[in-house]
C-alpha cells in the first residue's frame, strides 16, 4: 500500500508537467478565495534542511552564520568566526503517510583568508522504492526515485558590514528510473542555477546592552527549465527570493536572544484563469485573466510581480512568512521556537514549530520538531537532526 502511494505521487507530479493537465489548464470560474497554487519542479530544494531553521519557522536568511548557511544565505559565511567547518542534518519526511521517504544534506566551508570564504554542499531526497506493473498488475521491475543538487558557494566581505555571495548548483530529479508513464517515455530531469545574495551585519545599542541587527537577501535557483520527457512542456524550478532581518539582543554576559523575520516569494509565473469553453486557432484555451505562464526564465522573473489573475491582493498572497525565536544560555545551550505562514489559497501550509541546540567545544547538535497548525497534516510530526563541527 505504501508503494503504491508513492507510486501515485509520482505520477501525479509526472502528469502535472505536461502541456496537458497541469492546474493552470483545468482551472475555471473566479479566483476569490479559489485554490490557485503556483507548480514548479523539484520541490524538494524549498525544505529546511536543517534544523536549527527548521526549529525558528524556516527562518534563515539573516540569522547569524554557521554551517547550514549555503541553503539560506552563501554570503553570511563572509560573518562566520572560525576557519573551517563540516555538518550534515538528516530528516524523515512525511513520514504520517510513508516510512521511507527521506532528506539528507552535508555542508561545509573553508575561509581562504580575512574576506574570502568557499563552500560546498550535498542536497539528497530518497523517495524509498517503487514496484512499477504492467495493465494485468504483473511486475515489471523496481526503482528507487531520488532527487539531489550540488552545490559551491564563494563569499567575500566588501566591507566591515556587507558581504557578498554567489553560489552554482547541478540539480538531478530521477523519478521514475526511465520508465514508460501514461505511454510516455521519462527521463531524469536536470538544472544548472545559481544563488545571488547579500548579507548587512551592524552592532547597536539597545538600552546600554549590545546588540547586532542584521538584513539579508538571497535570489536563489536561478536556473533552467526542466522536463521529465521530450514530449512534455517543460517546468520553472523553484526559483525564489527571500528577505530577511535579524536582531540579536545581549541580556547579560550569560543570555543572549534573537528575533528573526523572513519573506519569501516563487519568482515564477502564476497560474491563469481561462474560459472554459474556448480555444485559439491552434487549438490553446484562451486566457480570460492573468498571462501567459509558457515563457522563458527572464521574462517569468519579471513576470511573476504582476501576473496574477486575481490582482495585487493575490501576488501579496504569494509572499510567505517566517518568525523565529532564539534563546541561547552562555553560548552552549539554545532553546528555539517559530511560526509559517502560507496562504490557504497557495498552499496552506501553517505550522509551528520548536527546537533545542547544544554546544560543546568544537561540535554542536542540534534538534526541531514540527507541529501542524490544522490537523492531519501530512507535515505533522517532521524531526530533523544536525550535527556540526567548526574549528578555528
Amino acid at each position: 500500500m505504501k508503494k503504491t502511494i508513492i507510486c501515485s505521487f509520482l505520477l501525479l507530479g509526472f502528469l502535472l508537467s505536461t502541456g496537458t493537465t497541469s492546474f493552470s489548464q483545468i482551472s475555471t470560474g473566479e479566483l476569490s478565495g479559489q485554490l490557485n497554487v503556483i507548480h514548479v519542479a523539484v520541490p524538494f530544494l524549498t525544505i529546511a534542511p536543517d534544523s536549527r531553521a527548521g526549529a525558528m519557522g524556516e527562518a534563515g536568511l539573516a540569522t547569524s552564520p554557521d554551517v547550514f548557511s549555503m541553503h539560506w544565505n552563501p554570503s553570511k559565511y563572509a560573518f562566520i568566526d572560525d576557519d573551517f567547518g563540516a555538518a550534515v542534518s538528516y530528516t524523515p519526511w512525511l513520514r504520517n503517510l510513508i516510512d521511507n521517504i527521506d532528506l539528507g544534506y552535508l555542508s561545509a566551508y573553508h575561509r581562504i583568508d580575512d574576506t574570502q570564504v568557499i563552500s560546498a554542499s550535498l542536497l539528497y531526497f530518497s523517495m524509498g522504492e517503487i514496484i512499477f506493473t504492467n495493465l494485468s498488475g504483473e511486475p515489471e521491475g523496481t526503482h528507487n526515485p531520488n532527487e539531489f543538487a550540488v552545490d559551491i558557494g564563494y563569499s567575500r566581505k566588501l566591507s566591515e558590514r556587507f558581504a557578498g555571495g554567489l553560489a552554482f548548483r547541478y540539480i538531478r530529479s530521477d523519478l521514475t528510473g526511465g520508465a514508460y508513464v501514461a505511454g510516455i517515455l521519462s527521463q531524469p530531469a536536470q538544472a544548472f542555477s545559481a544563488d545571488v545574495s547579500v548579507y548587512y551585519l551592524n552592532d547597536i545599542n539597545i538600552s546600554d546592552n549590545d546588540a547586532e541587527l542584521a538584513l539579508g537577501m538571497n535570489i536563489s535557483n536561478i536556473g533552467n527549465k526542466v522536463t521529465y520527457s521530450d514530449e512534455q512542456n517543460t517546468q520553472f524550478i523553484p526559483i525564489n527570493m527571500g528577505l530577511g532581518s535579524s536582531l540579536t539582543y545581549n541580556i547579560d554576559e550569560q543570555n543572549t536572544l534573537s528575533l528573526a523575520l523572513d519573506l519569501n516569494k516563487l519568482l515564477v509565473p502564476t497560474p491563469p484563469l481561462y474560459y472554459s469553453d474556448s480555444t485559439d486557432v491552434d487549438g490553446n484555451r484562451v486566457i480570460r485573466e492573468g498571462y501567459n505562464p509558457n515563457v522563458s526564465v527572464p521574462r517569468g522573473m519579471l513576470q511573476s510581480f504582476y501576473d496574477a489573475p486575481g490582482g495585487l491582493k493575490e501576488e501579496l498572497r504569494e509572499i510567505t512568512w517566517s518568525f523565529g525565536m532564539e534563546y541561547w544560555y552562555m553560548q552552549q545551550f539554545a532553546i528555539r521556537a517559530g511560526y509559517f505562514y502560507e496562504h490557504e489559497t497557495k498552499g496552506n501550509r501553517k505550522f509551528f514549530s520548536a527546537g533545542l541546540g547544544l554546544r560543546l567545544n568544537m561540535f554542536t547538535l542540534d534538534f526541531s520538531y514540527l507541529i501542524p497548525v490544522y490537523r492531519a497534516n501530512p507535515l505533522a510530526n517532521t524531526l530533523r537532526f544536525s550535527l556540526s563541527f567548526n574549528f578555528q
